[in-house]
C-alpha cells in the first residue's frame, strides 16, 4: 500500500493569549495521497487557514504528529523545514504576497535562489513559467504595475519555480473578480491534471465545487469529509501548465563553495535592490557612517602629514648624525673645564668605516657688524663638511674647503637671516667684508632659508667660518664646543652610537663625554604622533559609534517595516541563515558605501586643507584606507547582527500575518 504523501495524526495547534491557552485546531486526523484536489473548508475563524500553515510546515502541532512523505516534522531543524517547504510545496496567497521591489520575473525566482539554483537556470525556468501562463510581456514589470489577476499568476509561477509536489491555495480567488477567480481556479485544475496535489483554502463553496474532496470545519475540528464525483470542471482553454518540463532533474544546486558564494552574491543583490527601494532611509542610514569615516580618515591623514613634516625637518638637519658633547650630560657645570674634546678626534673619528663626515664645532655669540648696521649672531666654526652632515644647501656663493680650515683663512657664511639685517634685501652679500667681533672676513656664501621648525627662532642670526679661524681669533683655545657625526646610510645608529663612544673614551682614557642622537629624535616624533593620531582618532571613533548605533536602529526598523517580507521569503524556503545573512549584507553594504563617501569626502576636504596650508598636507596611506573599509564592515556586522538576527527568529506564519 502506498504510503500517504501528508498525515495529520491527532494535531493540534495551541496558542497563547496572555495567562490563557487558545485551542485553534483539535484532534485533527487527515490523510491526502499525492494527486489529489482537497478544497479546505470553514467560516472564518474555523482553522482552515491554521490547518493549511501546518499543512505547509510553516508551523507545527502542539500536539500530535504530522508526516509529510512518512518523516515527522516535530524532529526536523529549522534548515530541514525550509528545505522541505523548498522542495515539497509552492504557496499561493490570498493577498498575493509579491515583493514590490522585485520584476514578475524576479518575484517568480525566488524559491529557487534559496534552492541554490544557477542564474541561468533560474532566469530559463522564469520564462517559461511565464510564458505559459501568458505573462511573458509583463516579465519586467513590478507588482503595483500588474491587475490582481496578473498578480495572482505571477503568485503561481513563483509556486511553481521549483516543481513541488503540493500546491497550497490560500483562498487564491478571495481578492480577484470572477473573471480572474475563474481563470487561476483553471489554472489549479491544470496543475492537477498534470499530476501535481492541490490543497486549496476557501470559504466560497463555488471555488470548491472544483475539488474531488472537500474537507469542511468548524471550531478548529473537522465535521465533514467527503468526496465528490461530479466536479465542476475548468471552462474550456487551451492548457498553459501542464506540459511544463520538470525542474529538479535539470538544474541541480550548486554545491560547496560556490553555493556559500552564489549565497552571499544573491544576498548582495537582494540587499542592493532593498536599500535602492528606499534610498532617502538608506541616505539618512549612511550618513553616521560618512561622517564617522571621514572624521577618523582626516585626522590620521592630519596627522600623518604632521608627522611627516617634523621628520622632514629633522631631516634637514640630519636624521643620522650623532652629536658630541663635552661633560657628562645636558647641564653638567664641569662642562667647561674639559678641554680633551679636541680636532684629533674629529679626524680619528672620520676614519671608521660607518662614518660618512664629521665636522668640529665650537660656538660663541658675537657682534658682527656691516657698514653701520650692528647686529648680534652665533658664530660657529665648522669643518669643511659641515653643510653635508647637516644637510644645508647654499643659496648664494659656495662654502670653505679644507685648505680654507688648515690656513685659518677668514671667510664666512651667514644665513638668510644674517644676510637681510646687514645687507638688506636687494644689496649683494657674497664678496663683501663683514666684522665678526674683531675679525674682518669675506662673505662667501649664503645659506638657503629652510624655514625651519627645529632650526632655531625666526629672528636667530648664524655665521659660520672655519673651526680653526674660530678657536685662534675669538675663542683662543683648542678644545671643542662639539663634534658632529654623520652615519652611513643603512648603518644602525645605536651601533655606531656605541662605536663612537668606545673610540673616545679610549682616546681620553676616561668617559668625559656624552652623545645625544639624533634618530632618538625621530622616535620621540614618530611615537608623539602615533599617540596624537590614536588619540584623536579614538575621539573620531565616538562618531562611527554613534553612526552604528544608528545603522542598528534603522534596521531594526526596516526589519519590522519588511516583517510580511520575511515571512513570504521563509514560505518559499528561505532558511533562518538566509534571512540573517540577507540582513547582515544590507547593513555591511550600506556602511560600505558610507565609508566609501567618506572617504571620498576626506580626500576632498584634504585639497580644501593643501588651499590653506601651504607648509604641510594631509597624507592618505593605503594602511589608513584599508583600515577605514574594514572599520565599516566590522561596523556593519557589529550593528547589524542583532536586526539581522531578529530577523532570522521570526516565526513564518505570524511574518506573514503582518500587515
Amino acid at each position: 500500500m502506498t504510503e500517504p504523501l501528508l498525515t495529520l495524526d491527532g494535531a493540534a495547534r495551541r496558542y497563547r493569549l496572555g495567562d490563557k491557552e487558545i485551542d485553534v485546531l483539535r484532534g485533527i486526523d487527515l490523510t491526502i495521497d499525492a494527486g489529489e484536489f482537497v478544497a479546505i473548508m470553514g467560516a472564518s475563524g474555523s482553522g482552515k487557514s491554521t490547518l493549511m500553515n501546518l499543512l505547509g510546515c510553516l508551523d507545527r502541532p502542539s500536539v500530535g504528529r504530522y508526516c509529510v512523505g512518512g518523516v515527522d516534522v516535530r524532529e526536523l531543524e529549522p534548515d530541514a523545514l525550509a528545505r522541505l517547504r523548498r522542495e515539497r510545496f509552492g504557496f499561493v496567497f490570498q493577498r498575493y504576497n509579491l515583493m514590490p521591489h522585485l520584476t514578475a520575473a524576479d518575484n517568480v525566482q525566488v524559491p529557487s535562489v534559496y534552492a541554490g539554483v544557477a542564474r541561468a537556470a533560474r532566469v530559463s525556468r522564469s520564462q517559461a513559467l511565464l510564458e505559459q501562463l501568458g505573462l511573458s510581456e509583463r516579465a519586467g514589470h513590478y507588482p503595483n504595475q500588474l491587475s490582481g489577476g496578473q498578480q495572482q499568476r505571477i503568485s503561481i509561477a513563483r509556486a511553481l519555480m521549483n516543481d513541488p509536489d503540493v500546491i497550497l491555495a490560500d483562498e487564491p480567488t478571495g481578492a480577484l473578480d470572477s473573471r480572474s477567480g475563474a481563470e487561476v481556479m483553471r489554472i489549479l485544475c491544470e496543475l492537477h491534471a498534470a499530476g501535481r496535489t492541490v490543497v486549496l483554502v476557501t470559504h466560497d463553496e463555488h471555488v470548491a465545487a472544483y475539488a474531488h474532496r472537500i474537507v469542511e470545519m468548524r471550531d478548529g475540528a473537522i465535521v465533514s469529509d467527503r468526496r465528490r464525483d461530479n466536479v465542476m470542471p475548468a471552462r474550456a482553454a487551451p492548457k498553459r501548465v501542464g506540459a511544463l518540463p520538470t525542474f529538479k532533474a535539470d538544474a541541480a544546486p550548486i554545491c560547496g563553495l560556490r553555493a556559500i558564494s552564489a549565497r552571499i552574491v544573491q544576498a548582495l543583490a537582494i540587499a542592493w535592490a532593498a536599500l535602492l527601494a528606499h534610498r532617502l532611509r538608506t541616505m539618512l542610514t549612511m550618513l553616521g557612517i560618512v561622517i564617522g569615516i571621514m572624521a577618523v580618515v582626516s585626522i590620521v591623514a592630519v596627522g600623518e602629514g604632521a608627522k611627516r613634516y617634523m621628520l622632514d625637518e629633522i631631516a634637514a638637519m640630519g636624521t643620522n648624525t650623532i652629536e658630541i658633547y663635552p661633560g657628562r650630560d645636558w647641564g653638567d657645570s664641569e662642562a667647561g673645564q674639559i678641554k680633551t674634546l679636541v680636532a684629533a678626534d674629529a679626524h680619528a673619528l672620520g676614519n671608521e668605516p660607518y662614518v660618512d663626515s664629521v665636522t668640529p664645532g665650537v660656538s660663541r655669540s658675537a657682534t658682527v657688524r656691516h657698514g653701520n648696521v650692528d647686529v648680534q649672531a652665533t658664530v660657529s666654526g665648522v669643518g669643511e663638511h659641515f653643510f653635508h652632515v647637516r644637510g644645508l644647501t647654499l643659496a648664494e656663493g659656495a662654502s670653505f674647503d679644507a685648505e680654507a680650515v688648515r690656513r685659518n683663512t677668514q671667510v664666512a657664511v651667514i644665513d638668510a637671516n644674517a644676510r637681510r639685517k646687514l645687507f638688506g634685501a636687494q644689496a649683494e652679500a657674497v664678496g663683501k667684508t663683514i666684522l665678526v667681533g674683531n675679525v674682518p672676513c669675506v662673505v662667501i656664501g649664503v645659506a638657503a632659508d629652510k624655514g625651519s621648525a627645529w632650526g632655531g627662532g625666526a629672528s636667530e642670526l648664524t655665521i659660520w667660518a672655519p673651526y680653526t679661524t674660530v678657536g685662534a681669533r675669538l675663542v683662543g683655545g683648542r678644545r671643542l664646543d662639539a663634534v658632529t657625526v654623520r652615519i652611513k646610510a643603512g648603518q644602525p645608529s645605536e651601533a655606531a652610537e656605541r662605536g663612537i663612544a668606545e673610540l673616545l673614551t679610549r682616546r681620553h682614557g676616561r668617559k668625559d663625554f656624552f652623545t645625544y642622537n639624533m634618530d632618538s629624535v625621530v622616535k620621540t616624533v614618530r611615537s608623539t604622533g602615533r599617540t596624537l593620531t590614536l588619540l584623536l582618532s579614538l575621539i573620531a571613533v565616538v562618531s562611527l559609534v554613534v553612526g552604528g548605533i544608528g545603522v542598528m536602529n534603522i534596521m531594526l526598523v526596516s526589519v519590522t517595516e519588511r516583517t510580511r517580507e520575511i515571512g513570504i521569503r521563509m514560505a518559499v524556503g528561505a532558511r533562518p541563515g538566509d534571512v540573517m545573512l540577507q540582513f547582515l549584507v544590507e547593513a555591511v553594504l550600506v556602511c560600505l558605501m558610507g565609508g566609501a563617501i567618506g572617504i571620498a569626502l576626506s580626500f576632498g576636504a584634504g585639497a580644501v586643507f593643501s588651499a590653506f596650508v601651504t607648509q604641510w598636507s594631509m597624507v592618505f596611506s593605503t594602511g589608513s584606507l584599508i583600515s577605514a573599509v574594514a572599520c565599516a564592515t566590522a561596523i556593519g556586522v557589529a550593528f547589524g547582527f542583532i536586526p539581522a538576527r531578529n530577523a532570522a527568529r521570526l516565526d513564518p506564519v505570524q511574518a506573514l500575518a503582518r500587515d
